[in-house]
């Protein structure tokens, strides 16, 4: 894949700032389209694929605000995602010991399958849509990313 020359005569600033711009609009083209496929291919949404993710990650389970916290949403936006896993039999709550405020939540064994069969359709998925790369060019990208993020979380 042939790289444009960069634009000499564009101030660096300005630069970056069409940097940040294309990184927005890729990662939201990316993920419209991984939400479409999860609709239409395993009828789901994407935060329920994120629940699901995040406690495939924590096979003990995982409090539900530390499932919050995980997910950087709200308790309110879990509670609501949480409730209908339930319902559909993909995740179970229980109280925690000592603590009957708290609630643990994790898969069941069906909810584990299920998300396994996403997950591996989801990851075939990003295989398609970033097929423009070669495996060095994402190696590259994963890199320079990694040291940008490395960078900014020093500050």
């Amino acid at each position: 894949m042939n790289q444009p020359a960069l634009d000499t005569a564009t101030p660096p600033g300005k630069q970056r700032l069409r940097l940040w711009l294309r990184l927005l609009r890729a990662t939201r083209m990316i993920e419209s389209e991984l939400r479409e496929r999860l609709r239409t291919h395993c009828d789901t949404t994407m935060p329920r694929f994120d629940v699901l993710a995040a406690l495939y990650k924590s096979p003990h389970g995982l409090r539900m605000n530390e499932l919050s916290r995980k997910l950087k949403v709200s308790n309110g936006n879990v509670t609501g995602i949480v409730e209908r896993l339930v319902s559909d039999g993909l995740v179970v709550r229980a109280t925690v010991a000592g603590d009957r405020r708290a609630l643990l939540v994790h898969l069941t064994e069906n909810g584990r399958e299920q998300f396994e069969s996403m997950a591996a359709q989801h990851e075939t998925w990003v295989n398609e849509i970033l097929a423009a790369f070669d495996d060095a060019q994402v190696e590259q990208m994963i890199d320079r990313l990694d040291g940008f993020v490395h960078s900014e979380s020093k500050r």
